[in-house]
């Protein structure tokens, strides 16, 4: 089972999944021929709650030439462990379909999905031809248990990000915008919660929300573009995440029709540039 869908022409795509002359379907055919000017093709990607997860990890992926800085330091992989010293609500953490397990054992196993994103992201990183790299995220993406260990690696990783984002504003330092409104939520106003009412469920039971794309974006250290086609003649069409670009991450560019599911976009003019 491939989670990512070989390329098909966009625009054939579009003409397959928006035959109607509903609002809704002119303005999504629109969207796409927008989209048409700047892709060749799309990829179509599983659409269950680990959609934009797996939409930006492969994208991230299959342009990878290098490792990211934070993916190398030497306490990456300790991270578990000195989490779950410091915030014992860690604890309950869910992990892929699985519930309540020992202390010792959830931050091991946290610890191993971690290590397995470092392999992946250097192996796929080094390979110089684009067209066996490309094989390669495709055998990765086919893998599911190794797949889907790689997305609870990045929603640990969210929740780490999280946590610091929040202890920065309570003792006073500068923070995004996008980590007010995350912990202004009803359902997140403390990292404790954000990981019991949100972080837990995706992949099973909801997607990632919008605010939560932008604490994506800072855990992985990526500028993520979204073509947002049911908003298409508007300016929220290209959403940024984060709004401003950070100039030294690497760009992502994906595509939705609902913020919801997002799918992939290839076959560009080479560079990308925000």
């Amino acid at each position: 089972k491939l989670s990512v869908a070989p390329e098909i022409d966009i625009m054939e795509y579009c003409r397959k999944e928006w035959r109607g002359n509903t609002p809704v379907a002119k303005r999504m055919r629109k969207g796409y021929e927008a989209v048409s000017r700047k892709f060749a093709s799309i990829r179509r990607v599983r659409g269950d709650n680990y959609c934009a997860l797996r939409a930006t990890l492969f994208q991230a992926l299959s342009q990878a030439t290098q490792v990211p800085s934070w993916l190398e330091s030497e306490d990456f992989t300790m991270l578990p462990e000195r989490l779950l010293s410091k915030y014992d609500w860690i604890q309950q953490w869910q992990l892929k379909q699985k519930l309540s397990r020992k202390m010792g054992e959830i931050s091991d196993e946290i610890k191993e999905y971690l290590m397995l994103l470092r392999k992946k992201w250097k192996y796929i990183s080094e390979i110089k031809d684009p067209i066996e790299k490309q094989a390669a995220c495709d055998k990765l993406f086919k893998n599911e248990e190794e797949e889907y260990s790689l997305y609870e690696a990045l929603k640990f990783l969210m929740l780490n990000t999280a946590i610091e984002l929040y202890n920065d504003d309570k003792s006073g330092r500068r923070v995004p915008v996008f980590s007010w409104l995350l912990f202004a939520r009803d359902t997140s106003s403390n990292p404790c919660q954000l990981m019991h009412n949100h972080l837990n469920h995706i992949g099973h039971s909801g997607g990632l929300e919008q605010v939560e794309m932008f604490l994506l974006a800072y855990a992985l250290q990526y500028n993520i573009q979204v073509y947002r086609l049911y908003k298409h003649s508007t300016d929220e069409f290209i959403t940024l995440y984060p709004n401003d670009p950070e100039e030294d991450w690497p760009v992502v560019i994906l595509i939705t029709e609902d913020d919801r599911h997002y799918n992939i976009p290839v076959g560009m003019c080479q560079e990308t540039v925000l």
